[in-house]
């Protein structure tokens, strides 16, 4: 099992979709889109990779929504064989660091420095890696882009030694060891972001009411809940146009990964304070 652990924002869920080869975690420019320890599954031949992709571990807010996010973080670290600690290619900062210090020292851990592609400078890269290597053992330091096969491909080898023999956890043909009915509000929930950007705070999320399977046919009932009034208006938006565009695009995601026609339905609620109540936080399916 390898971690992939990072700050908010650094491609952590890119890089998790493109080594599993499938979309199997949201990704959003909105930071904290991750809030659950995600399982990406790619078997090959010989080898099976098993990624966990976790929660941009937050610094900056202590909510009870944050503290459940980092939680998930600290205790994925305890259960690997490897860690993969994500920052930007040339970037490197105060919430970085704390991130690093929470990889338990004797943990076999890769510096991915991914985003390589939006570095203008090349030749500034080196003497970064340099002093990257000062901060920490790293097994290897692999500067890459997430979006790129052949990096992809690459870091697949790099990763290969590391992997403990014995007979495969999942079948081959295992993508995820989520449910249907999480991967669907997990697929929702990025569309809320994406069509909402910095209007709508971090603080809404996606409830399956009823997933029901009829053959190929998916039946889904979601609720959106939001924490005030103007955040819904938010989601609708005018005439609900804005509401009928993120159901069409999580309708059509939905579609391409189970394979088959989805009826979607979409509610809109508000709840205040539900992203600051441990207990509402357990029953939506936070750790």
């Amino acid at each position: 099992m390898v971690a992939i652990v990072g700050r908010p924002n650094v491609g952590k869920s890119t890089l998790m979709n493109a080594l599993v080869g499938q979309k199997v975690s949201i990704t959003s420019r909105k930071s904290q889109t991750t809030r659950h320890r995600i399982t990406g599954i790619n078997t090959l031949e010989d080898a099976q990779y098993i990624f966990v992709d976790t929660p941009g571990f937050q610094t900056r807010h202590s909510g009870a929504l944050n503290r459940s996010l980092n939680r998930a973080v600290t205790s994925t670290l305890t259960l690997v064989d490897l860690v993969m600690f994500v920052i930007e290619a040339g970037r490197f900062g105060l919430d970085d660091q704390k991130v690093l210090d929470l990889i338990p020292p004797g943990a076999p851990t890769l510096l991915i420095a991914n985003k390589l592609d939006r570095v203008s400078d090349k030749d500034a890269l080196f003497p970064f890696m340099q002093q990257m290597s000062a901060l920490r053992e790293f097994r290897e330091i692999v500067p890459l882009s997430a979006k790129n096969s052949d990096d992809i491909e690459r870091l697949l080898k790099v990763i290969k030694p590391y992997l403990p023999e014995g007979q495969p956890i999942y079948g081959e043909d295992d993508l995820t060891d989520r449910s249907e009915r999480f991967l669907a509000a997990e697929i929702l929930r990025e569309k809320v972001f994406r069509w909402t950007g910095n209007e709508l705070p971090y603080t809404s999320t996606v409830l399956i009411d009823k997933f029901e399977t009829e053959g190929r046919l998916r039946r889904v009932f979601a609720t959106i809940l939001v924490d005030r009034d103007g955040h819904k208006a938010m989601i609708i938006g005018k005439k609900g146009e804005k509401l009928k565009q993120i159901s069409t695009e999580a309708r059509i995601d939905m579609e391409k990964l189970f394979d088959g026609p989805v009826y979607l339905e979409i509610f809109v609620k508000m709840k205040s304070g539900w992203a600051d109540n441990e207990a509402g936080l357990r029953a939506y399916g936070y750790e």
